[in-house]
């Protein structure tokens, strides 16, 4: 998948000039990533990624909020304390929960809202859609129902962020042997290439695997489609230093395999084994 990757880098780079909310960008439309996940974990080479804050975070949006003051509202101050990190360290949300806008809606410190994690475990104050999916390809492996949706109009404005990644979809492939094979499909609405999709890559390639663990399923193809898929002009300089490095081979990760519950994993249930990589490329945030 890397090399698509930088494909689509490239691509950007070329794209159409647009004014944006939070700077100036270079964009196309609607481009689609695919990789086999039994070829390798699909965490980027051309420059070194942070791989505990990525799975930090998906292990902060499958926890879902419940140890949050108020139920079903992510808290930062959790994030931070799965990533073993210091009270007063920023992590990847900082920014977004402290915006001036949104801390006048914020019902606590580090209050994120009802994001990602809060709608796959609760859309709409009830349904846990994570705990649907499973039981469904589990039970009915070909429905067509197998889906997860994080966009909910109606609670945008109690979202610090609303979702980049809005929904995904699992489909189940039944072989002549009578393994099954299950992929997921992700589809991105904004895409901050440099930034945000090398985070959104590795951590839907983790998910897959987790899901495809508890299901006894083995992962196979992890999709995504990028929407409005951007470059920042801020970013051109960190983007041309990346596309000019080449790919190392992919690296391998582990999940312990006596995890048999979703709600079950932690951070030392991961091993990612053979991550040889170039070296970091810092960039702004915005």
């Amino acid at each position: 998948m890397e090399q698509q990757y930088l494909g689509v880098l490239r691509a950007a780079l070329a794209g159409n000039r647009r004014a944006s909310r939070n700077g100036e960008t270079r964009a196309i439309f609607a481009v689609q990533l695919r990789h086999d996940m039994r070829k390798g974990f699909p965490l980027l080479t051309t420059k070194q990624m942070p791989w505990k804050t990525i799975l930090a975070e998906l292990l902060w949006f499958i926890e879902a909020g419940r140890t949050s003051p108020i139920p079903y509202r992510l808290s930062n101050v959790r994030l931070r304390e799965i990533l073993g990190a210091r009270s007063g360290d920023r992590t990847i949300w900082t920014h977004d929960s402290e915006k001036p806008g949104w801390l006048k809606r914020a019902r606590f410190p580090g209050d994120c809202g009802r994001i990602y994690g809060a709608q796959w475990r609760n859309w709409n104050g009830k349904e846990d859609q994570i705990a649907t999916l499973i039981d469904g390809i589990k039970k009915e492996p070909a429905s067509r129902y197998h889906k997860v949706i994080a966009w909910q109009p109606s609670e945008l404005e109690e979202m610090c962020l609303p979702p980049c990644h809005g929904d995904f979809q699992c489909f189940v492939h039944f072989e002549a042997t009578g393994r099954r094979l299950l992929s997921l499909h992700m589809v991105q609405r904004s895409c901050d290439l440099f930034l945000g999709v090398p985070f959104n890559i590795a951590s839907y390639g983790a998910l897959l695997l987790m899901l495809a663990q508890v299901t006894e399923t083995t992962a196979h193809e992890l999709v995504l489609t990028l929407n409005d898929a951007h470059v920042y002009e801020a970013h051109v300089g960190p983007v041309e230093t990346q596309l000019s490095r080449a790919p190392h081979s992919p690296p391998r990760l582990e999940l312990e395999p006596s995890i048999r519950s979703i709600d079950d994993f932690r951070m030392e249930h991961f091993a990612l084994r053979d991550y040889s990589c170039e070296e970091r490329i810092r960039a702004p945030l915005l």
